[in-house]
């Protein structure tokens, strides 16, 4: 649930009353990029990494950051305290940052030179993971991966994405998990990990997949907990036959997958590796909130 104050180009305002032009380039042709960024006890979770996955994506566009990262952080630390009192008390929420290239008068496929890029960040309630995810897991089904060919670029330009999410909505499931060439790329909006004879399995980074923040702290907490982790080419077999099969992303951190395409993953239930990068995650959390954010 969205809260109520947001940031658009410099000013705290009503997300209610927050409007931009129909000629922004981001509502013409989806010319923006974003990040969401998870706020655990309202302190902003790996806002450096996220601030650097953004700064990447805008240059990839050939855009300059038109904030540092202590800006930005500033921004963030502003619309959480501005939206503090219509959280549930924990200061868990997550935050949403666009960067567009701009509005200009009229449709040009090249854009112009100096145009002055819209800012726009909000917060929303953090949904929680619940109960019965932990003790059941989610379910998931698999399709070709029809999206554009930089998907390492946080694009705005999510068609391909949602159509992919409304297809395992409809079928009953939480996740797409997206294959190419016969191996697997990412869920529709989330990293997939593979737990394969006693290793942790992720995609290598390149322009297929995004590079995940939480993923790296999945690979970051496999260490800590003695888990090997191993960045390799996963083929739809072993992603079939996986032991144990994960979904990270910044809204809910890990969440197990224990049916796929109908069929059950490993014994049909959240495994115990799982259970040991759940705890771990937690942990890690607590052990960062008194720390700075940046």
């Amino acid at each position: 649930m969205p809260l109520d104050v947001c940031f658009l180009n410099g000013e705290y305002l009503a997300l209610k009353d927050a409007r931009v032009s129909p000629l922004d380039r981001a509502f013409l042709f989806a010319d923006a990029v974003y990040e969401v960024l998870p706020v655990y006890g309202g302190r902003p979770f790996r806002l450096r990494q996220h601030l650097d996955r953004l700064q990447r994506s805008l240059a990839e566009i050939g855009m300059s950051a038109p904030l540092t990262h202590s800006q930005w952080a500033q921004v963030c630390a502003e619309l959480v305290d501005r939206n503090r009192g219509q959280a549930d008390g924990t200061g868990d929420a997550y935050l949403y940052i666009q960067v567009t290239r701009g509005a200009e008068y009229g449709r040009n496929h090249a854009w112009s030179a100096g145009m002055r890029p819209t800012l726009f960040a909000y917060a929303s309630a953090l949904p929680a993971l619940s109960a019965e995810m932990l003790a059941d897991g989610v379910a998931a089904i698999t399709a070709g991966d029809t999206r554009w060919a930089r998907r390492d670029i946080k694009s705005t330009s999510l068609l391909a994405n949602i159509l992919l999410k409304k297809r395992a909505a409809d079928a009953g499931a939480f996740e797409t998990i997206m294959l190419e060439h016969g191996l697997l790329t990412e869920g529709s909006s989330t990293t997939v990990h593979v737990l394969s004879h006693g290793a942790l399995l992720t995609p290598p980074n390149g322009h297929s997949i995004l590079p995940g923040t939480t993923r790296a702290v999945v690979e970051e907490l496999a260490a800590r907990i003695g888990l090997p982790c191993v960045s390799r080419s996963i083929t739809e077999a072993t992603l079939r036959a996986a032991d144990e099969i994960w979904l990270a992303f910044s809204t809910r951190g890990v969440v197990p997958v224990t049916r796929l395409d109908g069929a059950p993953v490993g014994a049909g239930r959240p495994g115990a590796s799982f259970r040991r990068i759940h705890a771990a995650f937690l942990q890690y959390i607590g052990e960062l909130a008194a720390t700075p954010a940046l």
